[in-house]
């Protein structure tokens, strides 16, 4: 069930970001990616927090990315890590160019 719905979520031109409401670094992920002319439908934010089955999407996110923390962000298919990682994305101007990459900007 776990490894069916996170990998429905992953898509090769899309920003997902796997999160839990109460976390203070999904919130902050949340507030950075918002800002960002994303084309509609191309930024979900999937509160995994919703599902029954919360610890086995994230052993799942484990043994899919290294780490069980959220928020976990996939640009395209490719796991970029938490919120810190995405911060050092941004300061060092690489973050457009990826989502640019992906075509998920307007």
């Amino acid at each position: 069930m776990a490894q069916g719905f996170v990998n429905s979520k992953i898509h090769p031109g899309k920003v997902v970001v796997f999160i839990k409401p109460t976390c203070p670094y999904c919130r902050k992920t949340q507030e950075l990616l918002s800002q960002l002319p994303f084309k509609q439908g191309l930024l979900e934010f999937v509160d995994i927090t919703t599902s029954d089955d919360t610890d086995e999407i994230q052993n799942y996110l484990e043994e899919l990315t290294g780490a069980r923390t959220v928020p976990r962000v996939f640009i395209g298919k490719e796991c970029i890590g938490g919120c810190n990682d995405l911060v050092t994305l941004q300061q060092n101007g690489e973050l457009l160019n990826r989502l640019k990459q992906i075509g998920a900007l307007q």
